[in-house]
């Protein structure tokens, strides 16, 4: 007998995934596709969009057509700041540009300036100026930079629901994607900003994230969602199961922490310091923070490897010692080593003096010492001033670091912390979208402890 499952294309920057669920939401089945990056029609890196396209079809009438399983549902889940432009036949006009582009800044100043300046403007798109990151600006990039191509478009759709669109044939839009600092949404009114229409934008009115077709293929009726994007997908499993406020630190090469509970509305201060808001699957604002925490890791353990001649795997063999930490707070009190000191001063300094350190233990704790004020500041951003969440839930890849675990548990030590082990927790906050369920979800939680 087949077993009855949703499909969840997984899009990353890095990874892209097909990931099967079961009626109990279990994971069944996981396919990893690498796709090399190309280059757009200027020369930048892009994701190869002609085979991602040519995959999720075969693959989804290969899932059809399975002798194992029987394909009930699919959606889609995808990083954002990323669009898609259609004409009048409904054909893609152009690669899938890379959000880090650059952007001249003309563009986005002609803006700010029309309406209430940067900071204004900003603070009621809850956009911190991210350049290309605010995804509403490539079109009058587009525009400016090939406006031959900018004079065809019919349709505008953010990358999830443009993946939907290959196997409905439908013109959506929702809520998260508009919501990720896109500087397109007036979170004062929740609805399109005013520069949306007056630069001749044609996007779709948003409809809920829940919304399905049935579409026939190859003699099959499936459900196919609309798609979403992936950090409010990843919240999804938690407004499911949890019994209170929570904060979630989705942790990797970003470190996003979400508040879904705070309603104080973003501050120019907060924006300034690299806060925003997304959309829950609910369409209700979430006050967020991020850091480049990952990234930063990444760049000060290669330098710690070289100067102890490890490899830059060592790290993952050292075990966390507590009085070590304690003791290199006390020798370095308020001084930085790894990062140029001053409050909410992330960057590597440009010489790291590892003679401070006798071994690579002492190093690699500093850093985590470092790196945890830095998550904590950010975090601090996105509290209100009345604080009732109990609970902070740790995923992703710095959920395993017990150093790290440590450091939230010092910043907060009036909250209960978590690891979340959430197996692919955007595809997990899709399939439970595009099924309806509201049934509670098995976190995969263990309580952190000093």
């Amino acid at each position: 007998m087949k077993e009855t499952v949703i499909a969840i294309y997984d899009i990353g920057k890095t990874n892209k995934k097909i990931i099967l669920f079961n009626e109990d939401f279990k994971i069944v089945s996981e396919i990893e596709e690498k796709f090399i990056e190309i280059y757009d029609d200027d020369g930048f890196e892009c994701d190869d969009i002609e085979n991602i396209e040519r995959w999720i079809k075969e693959s989804l009438a290969g899932l059809i057509r399975s002798d194992k399983y029987e394909l009930k549902a699919v959606n889609f889940t995808t990083y954002g700041a990323t669009l898609v432009y259609l004409d009048e036949y409904g054909k893609r006009l152009t690669p899938v540009y890379n959000y880090l582009k650059p952007l001249d800044e003309k563009i986005s100043e002609n803006l700010y300036k029309r309406y209430g300046g940067r900071d204004e403007f900003c603070r009621r798109t809850a956009s911190p100026a991210l350049g290309m990151l605010n995804s509403g600006l490539q079109p009058l990039w587009l525009k400016a930079a090939k406006p031959e191509i900018f004079s065809k478009i019919k349709h505008i759709l953010h990358f999830p629901q443009y993946l939907s669109y290959l196997i409905t044939g439908k013109i959506y839009a929702e809520h998260t994607s508009i919501g990720c600092h896109t500087a397109l949404w007036d979170f004062d009114n929740m609805c399109y900003h005013p520069w949306v229409k007056v630069k001749g934008l044609n996007l779709p009115d948003p409809v809920p994230v829940e919304t399905l077709n049935d579409v026939i293929l190859e003699g099959k009726k499936l459900q196919i969602g609309i798609g979403i994007h992936d950090s409010s997908s990843s919240l999804a499993p938690y407004f499911s199961s949890s019994a209170g406020k929570f904060l979630l630190i989705s942790t990797g090469t970003w470190c996003i922490n979400m508040n879904p509970f705070n309603t104080e509305k973003l501050t120019t201060e907060q924006l300034d310091k690299d806060c925003l808001c997304y959309m829950s699957i609910t369409r209700q604002p979430v006050k967020s923070s991020r850091l480049f925490l990952g990234h930063l890791h990444e760049m000060a353990v290669k330098q710690i490897a070289a100067h102890f001649k490890k490899s830059e795997e060592y790290y993952k063999k050292i075990k966390s010692d507590i009085q070590l930490s304690t003791r290199l707070r006390s020798k370095f009190k308020d001084k930085k080593v790894f990062f140029q000191n001053g409050p909410y001063s992330r960057d590597l300094r440009d010489y790291i003096d590892m003679y401070e350190f006798n071994t690579t233990e002492e190093a690699y704790h500093q850093l985590m010492n470092e790196l945890g004020g830095l998550t904590i500041e950010a975090i601090n951003l996105v509290l209100p001033e009345n604080d009732e969440s109990a609970n902070i839930y740790i995923t992703g890849g710095f959920s395993k670091n017990e150093l790290f675990q440590h450091q939230i548990l010092n910043g907060y030590p009036l909250k209960t912390v978590y690891t979340s082990e959430i197996a692919n927790g955007s595809a997990l906050g899709a399939a439970l979208v595009v099924s309806g369920s509201k049934s509670s979800m098995n976190l995969g939680l263990t309580r952190c402890k000093l």
